[in-house]
């Protein structure tokens, strides 16, 4: 390995990561998931490591070219995952259910046309919950023959008859999915709700300990192509249906069922509109009725939550002040009993039986993702760190936390990353988060700072108004989406660091993605301050996004039609302002981005392109079209051609340095 890895692209982008973490019955064993690159560098393909929780080193537990994800232990000792290796009794490559007892080889637990994930498993009696598919116009007993003509026909073709059709990075509508549970000794698993159409889209679930209850998210489609996220509870035994928390104006998810089945913990999200922004909450909902708990977590912005065994508390984990933060609540009352840490990002929480330990990952800006201990009976602890088959590699820089002050009783948290000193000041790169309801305050493997600054880089990471974890004041200031106010802020805090003897502030770029790439796109028609601006997965055409992405409902249900808000449509669209821009741009977008699709960069590519007065060699902006991606990044080869072009199109327009792209393309 190179002295530094996070200068050489190709080094870094195989570079395992941890995504997960399952604990066994009893709380005696820890397994990881972790991610590399496969033989051929094509894709990452995880595998599953043993964690010891005293001394010792991680032991690797699985080895496939398909790869093994998901892991879930049962009460008997037995670990489940989901992987499309190969089967020694079949040649099927779709992911089945598959399980590794303590000592022997892995078997296959069960298998369904479509596949199988998600795994679940009832801490009691071991049934095992699960997301299946069957396509859209077959039944059970024809789904594997129509799959079958469907694939030797190579036919594609979807019939919608409504909305959602599309999600992320791939169709909706070809299939329906399904809700499958597993009991233990059977060889088939049983369909809970039969009669679902397209309710279990993208479904969020759990089970109670006895498997006699299951909480799952329910979308029946309304008019007007909404389809509001409500929470259904299903009881195993009669199959009988019934919802739990449904409410105009508010989507529900993320249920979590406490282990003896009365209370589900579950994510409310008050449905945005122009005037109203967006609030998300934590609520616990009595399962045979009753007034619904919300829970007091104050600035924290909830991201996950798990039950201890006992049911007698709820783990909160979420973005809180520019860090992260894990509360224990009282289920009853819903207010915070502890705040366990607060000084990272936590994430795969993993309560033992007993409830006096959480394993979890631990992020932070100087550490990736590793296996940590927390003492729940302890205030702001410092965790206990385990050992890992991915070890953060040495930094190549410094880290400083900021807090800049860019108005009346409002300032911005932000981290600048640097570095070594040097007698040359660095020069600097302004990043914008995406989101926009996110915070820099954790490890990325995609925009991660540590790689730029290996290649003499300041990286600056702001979370300006519209970021998570400040409290509702700092979503309410910028709404609805006002970029204005946004690129005040995120101005401020570059000013504020190029006042630094350490940073040139004659050479700075700004990059984002996402709604950092609207910002970025936003701030290349409002300033001439850059010398390069890299835009990434960035909404170009308001008017034009807002009905084609796959959250229409969304985008156009707070934004509404050019008629309804013709001021803000021409304000903010970033297309309203392609004649006043003058600097140099890299537009980066993956074909398969369904969230901001592909039009946004081929629309302002064109209007780059037909406004340049010049010869075609000599236009300084360039699109790095990636058409297998998605609105990330995630094969290996084309992590190094993106991180090749973002530092060589910036080297060469803000440092003047010759760029020679990647052999790879």
């Amino acid at each position: 390995m190179p002295e530094d890895p996070f200068a050489d692209l190709a080094t870094y982008a195989a570079l395992p990561r941890l995504t997960g973490l399952a604990l066994n019955a009893d709380g005696t064993r820890l397994v990881a998931a972790m991610q590399q690159p496969d033989s051929k560098c094509a894709r990452y393909a995880s595998s599953l490591w043993e964690i010891p929780l005293g001394a010792g080193e991680p032991v690797r537990l699985t080895r496939s070219e398909k790869g093994e994800g998901a892991p879930a232990f049962r009460p008997d000792g037995t670990l489940l995952f989901t992987s499309a290796r190969p089967d020694p009794d079949g040649d099927d490559d779709e992911a089945a259910l598959w399980t590794l007892p303590p000592v022997g080889e892995p078997t296959v637990l069960s298998r369904r046309p479509g596949g199988l994930g998600g795994a679940v498993v009832a801490a009691d009696s071991g049934a095992v919950l699960l997301a299946g598919s069957r396509l859209t116009h077959s039944t059970d007993e024809d789904d594997a023959q129509r799959r079958t003509a469907r694939k030797d026909r190579k036919i594609n073709a979807i019939l919608h008859t409504g909305m959602p059709i599309r999600y992320w990075d791939h169709e909706l509508g070809d299939e329906s999915s399904r809700l499958l549970l597993l009991a233990p000794g059977a060889e088939e698993p049983v369909d809970l709700a039969p009669d679902a159409t397209t309710e279990l889209t993208q479904a969020a679930y759990s089970i109670s300990a006895d498997a006699s209850t299951i909480a799952t998210t329910w979308r029946a489609r309304r008019r007007h192509g909404r389809a509001p996220a409500t929470i259904a509870v299903i009881d195993v035994a009669t199959g009988k249906r019934s919802i739990v928390a449904a409410e105009d104006g508010w989507d529900f998810g993320s249920p979590v069922i406490s282990p003896d089945g009365r209370s589900i913990a579950l994510g409310a999200e008050r449905d945005a509109t122009f005037e109203t922004p967006v609030s998300a909450g934590l609520t616990i909902v009595p399962v045979e009725g009753g007034a619904p708990v919300p829970v007091q977590v104050g600035d924290l912005w909830p991201t996950e939550w798990v039950w201890s065994r006992d049911s007698g508390t709820l783990f909160v984990a979420g973005d809180l002040h520019g860090r992260g933060a894990v509360l224990a609540v009282d289920p009853l009352t819903g207010a915070v009993a502890r705040r366990l840490a607060d000084d990272a990002v936590y994430s795969s929480l993993c309560p033992t039986p007993d409830g006096a330990t959480i394993f979890a990952l631990r992020s932070a800006m100087d550490s990736a993702p590793t296996p940590v201990r927390l003492d729940t009976g302890v205030t702001d602890q410092t965790p206990g760190a385990l050992a890992t088959p991915a070890p953060t590699p040495e930094l190549p820089g410094s880290v400083v936390e900021l807090d800049v002050a860019v108005a009346d009783g409002v300032s911005v948290h932000s981290w600048l990353f640097l570095p070594p000193p040097s007698d040359t000041p660095a020069p600097v790169m302004q990043w914008i988060h995406g989101g926009p309801f996110g915070s820099y305050n954790s490890w990325s493997w995609r925009w991660n700072p540590w790689v730029a600054v290996a290649h003499g880089w300041a990286v600056i990471l702001p979370d300006p108004a519209l970021s998570t974890g400040y409290g509702q004041g700092c979503i309410d200031r910028a709404w609805p989406y006002l970029a204005d106010v946004v690129w005040h802020e995120v101005e401020a805090v570059l000013d504020h660091v190029l006042e630094r003897p350490d940073v040139d502030p004659t050479r700075v770029a700004l990059l984002g993605a996402s709604f950092g790439g609207f910002m970025t796109n936003w701030i290349a028609g409002h300033t001439d301050r850059f010398g390069a601006i890299v835009t990434h997965a960035g909404l170009w055409a308001l008017d034009q996004q807002h009905a084609t992405t796959d959250a229409a409902h969304y985008k156009t249900g707070i934004f509404g039609t050019v008629a309804e808000h013709p001021e803000w449509y021409a304000d903010y669209s970033p297309h309203n302002s392609v004649d006043k821009i003058v600097t140099p741009m890299l537009i980066a977008h993956g074909n398969r981005d369904y969230r901001v699709p592909v039009s946004e960069a081929l629309r302002l590519w064109w209007d780059l392109v037909s406004r340049f007065d010049g010869e075609p060699e000599a236009m300084p902006h360039r699109f790095l079209q990636l058409t297998g991606e998605n609105h990330w990044v995630l094969s290996p080869a084309n992590a190094e051609i993106w991180w090749d072009a973002v530092l060589g199109f910036c080297a060469e327009h803000v440092l003047g340095e010759p760029w020679t792209p990647s052999t790879l393309l």
